[in-house]
């Protein structure tokens, strides 16, 4: 959520962070931090209290949510929705997709599961009739790890590159940075209303043997490359 966060504290929104009531890393506590000390307001909470909910909405006369909640808790968004349906002031919600489109696409596990979790909420809001968005930005500008690393904390390899079956199948990355921007704009927009909002930058679409000649240019040499199967890779 740090993208979207300072996208809209650039842009002078008044932005609130919902924050779990646990205890905070240094580091993420560093970054609340500096979000705080940007004018953003801070709300204890959790997304499933739908009381808590319906009062954080009135109160503070939130038109706009974004919800950036992880893998493990997407189906908590039921609540959240229950709760926007109930006050009804809410102009835009933005569940949290922030991937591909989960209506077209089919990964294998554990992918899957959260698509079809994510499928639910599509169809939760939609049945609701509450405004929304779905922000499809596809891939985060890095180096694809087939472990579920987050992209933006890890580097591309040094040592090795493991290219995936052939290496040819291309995809759009869209930086962080310009995900949070194009957000910002996309709840603004009446076009976006009750849409898929997809950011494809055609520049932007590599497969992943063109990502790692990429790298091996940036850092002015060539690196190994292995071949990992498609049956390797789902062992």
């Amino acid at each position: 959520g740090q993208f979207i966060t300072k996208a809209s504290l650039g842009l002078g929104r008044s932005t609130y962070l919902l924050l779990r009531p646990v205890s905070l890393t240094p580091s993420k506590a560093a970054i609340v931090k500096s979000f705080q000390d940007r004018g953003a307001k801070v709300i204890h909470g959790v997304i499933n209290d739908k009381e808590l909910m319906v009062k954080i909405l009135k109160d503070y006369e939130i038109d706009v949510v974004i919800s950036l909640v992880g893998g493990g808790n997407l189906m908590d968004q039921r609540t959240l929705v229950d709760a926007i349906k109930s006050v009804k002031t809410v102009k835009r919600f933005l569940p949290s997709e922030f991937g591909h489109d989960t209506d077209r696409a089919n990964p294998v596990e554990p992918g899957l599961t959260m698509y079809k979790e994510k499928r639910l909420i599509r169809r939760l809001i939609e049945e609701s009739g509450i405004p929304y968005t779905y922000i499809c930005c596809n891939s985060i500008a890095s180096w694809p790890y087939h472990d579920n690393c987050h992209p933006s904390k890890v580097p591309p390899p040094v040592d090795q590159f493991l290219i995936y079956g052939d290496g040819s199948v291309k995809a759009y990355f869209v930086d962080g940075n310009d995900i949070g921007k194009f957000t910002m704009k996309a709840i603004d927009d009446i076009r976006t209303r009750n849409k898929n909002v997809h950011f494809r930058p055609p520049s932007n679409c590599y497969s992943i043997n063109e990502l790692a000649s990429l790298w091996e240019k940036i850092i002015g040499r060539k690196i190994p490359r292995a071949t990992v199967s498609a049956e390797d890779l789902l062992v």
